[in-house]
């Protein structure tokens, strides 16, 4: 008890994890790592689904492709690591743009937003305003989906990883062919998919320590913080 490992309530009796138990619990959380912890999930995603999968992370230049499986049936997806996705038009963009808490990313919302308005002729105000409204519609399924807008024939939806905190670290994407890739909210490969990123999740320590801790930040937070990058 002197260490702070355990702590006995006072009006219970009952014993508890200390302050320094947690503290040691949330930095070995912090140290946990997305990319080797989501091997065995992306395998039995592409298993169950027969579809190309994916991870994706946050790096110095937006949405970034790190690790990728495909199914090897007669028609296949392919990604080459290392590639950026769009925010604006890919499943995987999308839900970073609904989730994912990050300055930068308003930065490169706000100059996607300007190049597709050149683009259509269209005003940039009216454009962050289909794209608010996309974006809720995200949060309320808990997954963005994209339909033939990154590569033609191509359908993709993509859920939310987060940490120990709360925050938004990668994006679980699963990607398939037209035709034969449900596209429903509800469809199975979209609650696979959510499923997969929600297992993935767990592994990093989302829902464990932090609520002991009261620790971090909520996934509404997060967000938040994307509704107002798509409202700015």
């Amino acid at each position: 008890m002197r260490m702070g490992l355990v702590e006995q309530d006072a009006n219970t009796g009952r014993y508890d994890l200390g302050g320094f138990a947690l503290e040691l619990g949330l930095a070995s959380l912090a140290r946990l790592d997305p990319v080797r912890l989501a091997g065995p999930v992306l395998d039995d995603l592409c298993e169950r689904t027969g579809e190309t999968v994916a991870l994706a992370m946050w790096g110095n230049c937006g949405a970034t492709c790190v690790r990728w499986l495909e199914a090897g049936g007669p028609v296949t997806v392919t990604l080459r690591t290392g590639v950026v996705l769009p925010l604006l038009s890919s499943a995987t963009g999308l839900a970073f743009a609904a989730f994912y808490r990050s300055p930068y990313l308003r930065r490169m919302l706000d100059a996607e937003i300007e190049v597709a308005a050149a683009v259509r002729n269209a005003p940039p105000a009216a454009l962050r305003a289909a794209l608010a409204v996309q974006l809720d519609e995200v949060r309320r399924h808990g997954i963005a989906r994209a339909a033939g807008s990154v590569t033609p024939g191509v359908n993709g939806f993509s859920a939310p990883v987060f940490n120990h905190a709360g925050r938004m670290v990668a994006a679980m994407t699963l990607l398939g062919t037209i035709g034969s890739f449900d596209m429903d909210w509800d469809s199975p490969t979209a609650q696979l998919t959510r499923e997969a990123a929600a297992a993935l999740s767990r592994r990093l320590g989302h829902g464990g320590l932090e609520a002991a801790a009261g620790a971090g930040s909520s996934v509404s937070g997060d967000a938040a913080a994307g509704s107002d990058a798509a409202r700015a």
